[in-house]
């Protein structure tokens, strides 16, 4: 297996015009409880055991759609795959060159067909909704797609929260859902269904998270798995029918801003087995831009007082993090967080620990903005660059850049984005293990197998579940989470920047890879070692309103661990820590020092 692949520049610039075929079909899927649009993390809802419970997650896969003519026969549409999720907003699957004309029915899967599902994920485009850094719906290491992912919290017996999670995967389980409908499909019609998660919960097989389990991941013969197969089929009903508008044809296509006419395309490096990243298409990655944000990077002059560069926050021998538990600025203040690591971030959606960025190049400038960080004005920082005080010719590279000497703070930051970028870990011990290049010592392999597997006395599974929040080649997810680290909150974290309760105490899941290497650990670095956050997980964890439900359905405190298993864990994490990393990105020149 090659441990390399590279993107090239051209793939970043297949730039689709705007085009509404003859007939365009959108399929629209909300989720409903009992009729009425769901309303996220409340506890109002209940099984027909009468357990009341809270819904946090509802995201799946639908494929193979196809529409039945009026003569019987089927029109299966080619390609027809989407990824659904009520929290990103995701409820549509467009199914474009459908023959105008009349349908009496139309039918899709839930889930995947065999080879669909056990296709090569690193093959998908960053935009298709099997990539798994996209729908974080991929079973890591086991293969092949969670079909549909159910989270939430529940009131037991005894009055307290307990997660539930209910995961439908494997082939055997893909479901067929078919429905009648007089379907008129004219040159752009939206057919709109609910999905009743009521029914998917108790009807016409009643579960029960206290009597039948309150978590599932579909093996064999699982009865969980095996009742909402059959709830499925009733779940989804016709709503309405009608036209779309010009606002939802139109399609945003962004062309790369300030593209010189000479450039040399910057050769993006990945592992052979990461899924594509979604690369912003308007700030292709050149050598000259990539150079520019280094630059600038390892610049003092970004600050205030000319004392400190991000290279000072985020140091590349601790995995560009800086080893306090909280950020100090310029003028020596202290944050309230943690510096975070800065790799692999071309396969993030949202940045900071709370998210409030929502690409890299909205991200770099806040800390230079931030009075407790760098604590310089943007204008302030474009003057200082324009003069011709400082030791590097930044006319020269941004003109190499973006065709032009012109400085400005949205050059500032695409350059800076740029070479964020290029900022790819994947060479450490565990992917050498994976290539057949090593070996896992029985410590290691033992806290692979514990991280792998879920913690499932019901079903015999004794695992630590670390894989739901950290699973994948990246070892992160796209989420925010909540774990247990405080009962109360003194930080809201994403709360804050969403306004919702239910985000209250969550924060970004970050990588585990270098973990070794970025103490202390949380938002806040309260923990010093690794084998604190491990122990955290065993015995530390704290229940509240908004704890993730794939701790929450765990045991007071959290999966119970050995000492030994404990270490384990440690001593597999540190096969996470790639050296190869380190020494490709180690500056050189007395303008990076």
């Amino acid at each position: 297996m090659n441990a390399l692949r590279l993107i090239s520049l051209a793939t970043l610039f297949i730039i689709a015009g705007t085009r509404v075929p003859a007939a365009t079909l959108q399929i629209e899927i909300t989720p409903k409880v009992s009729g009425e649009n769901l309303q996220p993390a409340s506890l109002r809802y209940q099984t027909s055991a009468g357990e009341t419970f809270s819904i946090t997650r509802v995201s799946y896969l639908v494929s193979d759609f196809a529409l039945q003519r009026s003569d019987g026969s089927w029109l299966e549409i080619s390609n027809s795959v989407a990824w659904l999720d009520f929290d990103q907003n995701r409820n549509s699957i467009w199914l474009e060159k459908i023959p105008a004309g009349e349908f009496s029915t139309v039918r899709f899967t839930v889930g995947l067909n065999t080879n669909l599902n056990h296709t090569d994920i690193a093959t998908f485009p960053a935009s298709h909704p099997l990539n798994p850094n996209l729908n974080g719906l991929h079973w890591s290491w086991q293969g092949g797609f969670i079909f549909l992912a159910l989270e939430g919290l529940w009131r037991n017996a005894a009055g307290e929260l307990d997660g539930w999670a209910y995961h439908l995967a494997r082939d055997t389980n893909a479901t067929r859902i078919t429905l009648a409908v007089p379907l008129v499909v004219a040159n752009e019609t939206k057919l709109k269904l609910d999905f009743d998660l009521a029914t998917l919960l108790n009807a016409p097989r009643p579960l029960s998270f206290g009597k039948d389990s309150s978590s599932t991941h579909s093996r064999d013969g699982d009865p969980i798995s095996a009742a909402l197969v059959v709830n499925l089929t009733g779940a989804f009903r016709v709503h309405k029918i009608t036209s779309l508008t010009d606002a939802e044809i139109a399609m945003a296509h962004p062309k790369p801003l300030y593209l010189p006419e000479k450039f040399t395309p910057y050769p993006f490096q990945m592992s052979a087995t990461f899924p594509i990243p979604d690369l912003p298409r308007d700030n292709p990655l050149t050598v000259e831009r990539v150079e520019l944000g280094k630059k600038l990077f390892f610049d003092k002059r970004i600050s205030i007082n000319d004392a400190q560069s991000c290279a000072d926050c985020h140091a590349l021998q601790k995995a560009f993090t800086d080893g306090r538990k909280t950020a100090r600025g310029a003028e020596g203040v202290f944050g309230p967080r943690n510096s975070m690591p800065l790799f692999n971030l071309a396969w993030k959606r949202e940045f900071f620990w709370d998210g409030r960025a929502i690409s890299l190049r909205e991200q770099v400038l806040q800390p230079i903005q931030n009075p407790i960080e760098m604590h310089q004005s943007l204008t302030n920082l474009v003057e200082k660059l324009r003069s011709g005080k400082v030791e590097t010719d930044y006319a020269a590279l941004f003109t190499g850049a973006f065709g032009s000497p012109e400085i400005s703070v949205e050059k500032i930051a695409l350059a800076l984005e740029n070479y964020l970028l290029t900022l790819t870990s994947f060479n450490a011990k565990f992917d050498r293990v994976l290539r057949g290049e090593e070996k896992f010592t029985p410590e290691e392999q033992r806290g692979f197998a514990l991280f792998s597997t879920e913690y499932d006395p019901r079903h015999g599974q004794f695992g630590a579940d670390c894989f739901h929040c950290h699973g994948g080649p990246l070892f992160q997810s796209q989420s925010f989470a909540n774990n247990g680290l405080d009962a109360a909150f003194s930080d809201l974290g994403r709360g804050k920047v969403t306004g919702k309760d239910s985000d209250n105490g969550k924060f970004a899941v970050p990588s585990l890879r270098n973990i070794a290497l970025t103490a202390p650990y949380m938002h806040d670095g309260r923990f010093a070692t690794l084998a604190e956050v491990v122990e955290h997980y065993a015995t530390g964890v704290k229940r509240s309103a908004t704890l993730d439900p794939n701790i929450a359905k765990h045991p007071d405190g959290g999966v119970p661990l050995t000492a030994a298993d404990q270490r384990a864990l440690v001593a597999f994490l540190k096969t996470l820590t790639d050296e190869t990393f380190l020494s490709v990105n180690t500056p050189v020149g007395a303008a990076e020092k």
